[in-house]
């Protein structure tokens, strides 16, 4: 199978969706760059037709530089949503896309089916940071993103998946930008974010690895105290990019949503 490319105006926002499979609708939104890419998305591409957007100013979408905060994002999404005629899609969200998909149920739940959480970003409570990748030295981020950094390296100026280090680093000064605008309002997470959890519908998997340095699976529990019907599924020997790093997880993600 191969990629199709959807472009679209939202509200004036030039959107790039990359599409793959057939099947019941499925919602990807990425994390806070796009170094890994979508080709994760292969292994649900038998069963399910899944979408996933480049966020505004990420990849292959535009700018949006009126955006200043998750709720902007939220709104861009859920008329997106609209836009692609999808009826009750899943919804899959990873790191800071996991933060995002959980706002977007806390406040339109009953428009999504399931809901896939993957080391979602968002709660930063106290007793369970994990490292800043702004504050990890470029030549170390792979051994943070991945148990086995030949992996995360892959995707790295030099490594095999990756372009060359001169639009590498382009691309990640561009995303930093539109990054920086999501995170204007709060951060990443808004303070309330955990009460708000109980609001959301929708049977829910929290998938982490557990060797995630960057978002520590130990807050799987916290995640799962709060929203009412969620299960957690963690995988051994998996770091941040659980989904590059071992197929099973992606097969999880699958089942759940096959229900």
């Amino acid at each position: 199978m191969t990629f199709e490319t959807v472009r679209l105006d939202i509200a004036g926002v030039d959107t790039v969706i990359k599409v793959i499979g057939e099947g019941p609708a499925v919602l990807a939104l990425h994390g806070a760059a796009t170094i890994e890419g979508h080709e994760w998305a292969r292994g649900l591409a038998d069963r399910f037709r899944v979408y996933l957007p480049f966020h505004p100013g990420f990849g292959e979408s535009g700018p949006a530089p009126h955006i200043c905060g998750m709720q902007d994002m939220i709104v861009h999404n859920l008329r997106l949503v609209t836009a692609l005629g999808l009826d009750r899609p899943h919804l899959v969200g990873h790191s800071m896309g996991g933060w995002m998909a959980a706002e977007m149920a806390v406040v339109a739940g009953e428009r999504f089916a399931r809901l896939v959480l993957n080391a979602p970003a968002g709660l930063n409570h106290p007793d369970h940071r994990g490292a800043n990748p702004r504050e990890i030295p470029p030549q170390d981020l792979p051994q943070y993103f991945a148990r086995r950094p030949e992996i995360a390296a892959r995707y790295f100026p030099g490594g095999s998946l990756a372009p060359p280090q001169e639009q590498f680093i382009a691309a990640r000064e561009r995303e930093g930008k539109a990054l920086g605008n999501i995170m204007k309002a709060h951060g990443i997470g808004h303070p309330n974010l955990r009460r708000w959890l109980s609001r959301i519908p929708n049977e829910t998997l929290l998938l982490w690895g557990d060797r995630d340095r960057i978002a520590l699976a130990s807050q799987a529990g916290l995640w799962a105290k709060e929203i009412p019907k969620a299960r957690i599924h963690i995988v051994p020997d998996v770091g941040h990019f659980a989904m590059q790093e071992d197929p099973r997880c992606v097969t999880a993600i699958g089942d759940f949503l096959a229900g």
